[in-house]
């Protein structure tokens, strides 16, 4: 399996977290933009270069199947074993353990020491309290006090607590992250779109308990007879020409309804699968799903964490949340990409884009009590639902009003999903400048950085900053960076590295790439059409060789365990 650039970079990242820190790292990356062949590649050093045990830990058996199918096909050498009560194996000696947390939570010395505990879904771990987790880590850690923890996640924060790395946590920095839109414009996630709903309830009403609405009252509220009709119209109207249509329904009796409705007014097969489904008919109805013999499948609770279906093109929030994770999870599941899928339709009928934000942009805030502003709002003209802080809409140009008249003329909206529109434009480079960069306002002992001006016109530049002199990713960027310009080792300091540029040790930029997002301040240079490499120059004027990161594909000597 050919990994991704982004995926590389994590596992480096995570490398580099731990041989240079002594707390536990997290790697954010999004659904769908795979968490499970970093998982395996770790995996496969940690056996193969460093003779160590690792353990997979995760809360569903979708996601243990998922973590054996890709260490089959990463690490095929690498014996692994199964520790699941759902998955019928109870496999203990294996140097890779792939288990289930319901099964090996008070088992720990039973599946005896590991060096590495990996957690897929990592903001499962409970704050505080004797959560599964967090009782399985303790004893892990009095089995083998040296163990370290990395946990995998797509939303690193909680719904009452905030973010899932703390200093006294079981996760303490989150050691790589790269973000939705990222990955979209780079190809690997499939893009969103949404369109303005015309029903809509009245959530203001609702009560907020131990951090999420009361769940009796949201599916009184959604199970009314005119909203679900009028929602299923939308949906049969907005769904014509979509080959697989995801509904998340507020409740068993709603979701029942929704069926029904689907049924008796269009003419429309629903499947419905809920927590308390058979698990035969649970496994006939997905099975329909999944080869296109069913559409429309409506659920409770139950298809977002590990439910793993490329082909879906539209999700249905019929439901609102004050999970930010629930709705980037539900949301999530039109991610993947799929032959033929040009984008994935998303109809909120709960209110939750405007309460949580765009999916990439989404608002996390300890002990939200959903009476905060919104951080996002809807355009009146197009109805785009855009971040909050626009004063003019990108998408039709339609201008806002002053904050005091706008408190009386917003509406209400549940659309959108994206934040501002992405462009990429390639410019030539007529002339390139280095210089040594002091943050403002930094200490003298601060880290600089090198700053690299592109003139793309004229008084035209584009510029962006190589952190030579920083630690962790940044420092990994910035020797990647070089290497794809230089054959003369990688400097140490901003200093040594204009001295280098300046004196012809670098590739000429030809063109450069450059990413510009409506409403962020900075464009972002994202690709180089870079000239012949300069041949080596004579080994006496080299400096102090540097030393590449000794981990991951590119691995090196590394006689010394990172953990």
């Amino acid at each position: 399996m050919q990994l991704r650039p982004y995926q590389h970079e994590a596992i480096a990242a995570v490398y580099e977290h731990l041989r240079q820190r002594d707390d536990n790292p997290c790697v954010v990356i999004p659904t769908a933009g795979g968490k499970t062949p970093v998982m395996a590649s770790i995996c496969k050093d940690a056996v193969g270069l460093w003779q160590g045990r690792v353990l997979i830990l995760a809360h569903v058996k979708e996601l243990l199947e998922q973590a054996a199918d890709k260490l089959k096909k990463v690490c095929p050498d690498v014996r692994f074993g199964i520790y699941s009560a759902g998955l019928k194996r109870r496999d203990t000696e294996h140097a890779v353990i792939i288990a289930g947390i319901q099964s090996v939570y008070k088992r720990a010395c039973e599946l005896d020491a590991f060096d590495l505990v990996i957690i897929d879904e990592a903001h499962m771990i409970a704050p505080e309290g004797d959560g599964m987790y967090r009782q399985f880590l303790a004893d892990a850690k009095t089995v083998n006090p040296n163990v370290r923890i990395i946990g995998f996640t797509a939303t690193p924060f909680r719904l009452k607590s905030g973010p899932i790395c703390t200093p006294d946590g079981f996760l303490n920095h989150i050691c790589y992250e790269v973000g939705v839109r990222e990955l979209i414009v780079q190809g690997y996630l499939c893009p969103l779109v949404t369109k303005a709903r015309a029903s809509r309830a009245d959530f203001d009403r609702l009560h907020v308990r131990a951090g999420e609405f009361v769940a009796d009252e949201v599916e009184d509220l959604m199970d009314d007879d005119q909203l679900v009709e009028a929602a299923c119209r939308e949906v049969v109207q907005y769904t014509q020409d979509r080959q697989a249509v995801l509904v998340f329904a507020s409740g068993i009796k709603h979701g029942r309804h929704i069926v029904r409705v689907l049924r008796e007014k269009h003419g429309i097969e629903c499947g419905f699968v809920t927590g308390g489904t058979p698990i035969k008919e649970r496994e006939m109805i997905l099975g329909r799903f999944r080869r296109g013999e069913l559409k429309y499948l409506c659920n409770v609770n139950v298809l977002t964490t590990g439910f793993d279906a490329p082909y879906i093109d539209c999700v249905v929030l019929l439901r609102p949340t004050m999970s930010p994770g629930l709705y980037y999870q539900m949301v999530g599941r039109g991610f993947r990409l799929h032959p033929g899928k040009q984008n994935c339709l998303v109809l909120d009928f709960g209110g939750n884009v405007l309460r949580h934000g765009p999916v990439d942009r989404i608002k996390v805030k300890e002990r939200d009590t959903g009476n905060g502003q919104a951080p996002a709002k809807q355009c009146p003209e197009c109805n785009s639902v855009i971040a909050a802080g626009y004063a003019r809409c990108p998408d039709c140009g339609y201008e806002f009003p002053p904050p005091e008249r706008q408190k009386h003329e917003a509406k209400a909206s549940d659309a959108g999903i994206l934040s501002g529109q992405a462009t990429t434009t390639r410019y030539q480079v007529h002339d390139v400048c280095y210089s040594v960069h002091s943050k403002r306002g930094a200490g003298e002992d601060a880290p600089k950085t090198m700053r690299v001006d592109y003139r793309i016109g004229w008084h035209d530049y584009k510029s962006e900053w190589v952190c030579f002199e920083h630690s962790g990713y940044a420092r990994h960027k910035a020797v990647q960076w070089w290497k794809e310009r230089s054959q003369v080792p990688v400097p140490e300091t901003a200093e040594e590295a204009v001295d280098l540029a300046e004196a012809g040790h670098l590739a000429p930029t030809r063109a450069i790439t450059v990413r510009s997002v409506a409403g962020e301040r900075f464009d972002r240079i994202i690709g180089y059409e870079l000239g012949e490499m300069p041949p080596v120059p004579d080994e006496s004027c080299w400096t102090e060789e540097d030393v590449d990161f000794p981990f991951g594909a590119n691995a090196v000597s590394a006689e010394e365990v990172p953990w």
